[in-house]
């Protein structure tokens, strides 16, 4: 992990808690997941992907054909921990989706290229 937002507190401190297995408190796992969504807009500038980490946040990246309208094509979404873990390089992109922690749809939605932050 390299960019600024990987590093802040609220990312250290999350990562921290599911290292002594707990579960992050909810205002410190919404902001390192904002934090490491914004690194990926970063390092993916463009609009053709959707990525949904529900409930704290969604952005659109990777670049392509922009969507504009209605449900987006291209959909990768998952839960707070996965994305954490992902963005961190703690577990592999095929290990994630092959056991169900990521969903995917479209033909564009392999981030794998983008991760770890």
């Amino acid at each position: 992990m390299s960019s600024p937002h990987s590093k802040s507190a609220a990312v250290v401190a999350a990562l921290s808690a599911l290292d002594e297995g707990r579960t992050p408190e909810r205002p410190v796992l919404r902001e390192a997941v904002r934090s490491l969504l914004a690194a990926l807009a970063e390092r993916a500038p463009g609009r053709s992907v959707e990525v949904r980490v529900p409930p704290y946040g969604a952005i659109q990246c990777v670049p392509g054909p922009r969507h504009t309208r209605g449900n987006p094509p291209n959909v990768v979404e998952m839960s707070p921990q996965t994305w954490l873990e992902l963005a961190a390089g703690r577990i592999e992109w095929a290990d994630a989706v092959t056991d169900g922690r990521v969903q995917v749809s479209g033909i564009r939605a392999d981030i794998s290229a983008y991760l770890p932050l």
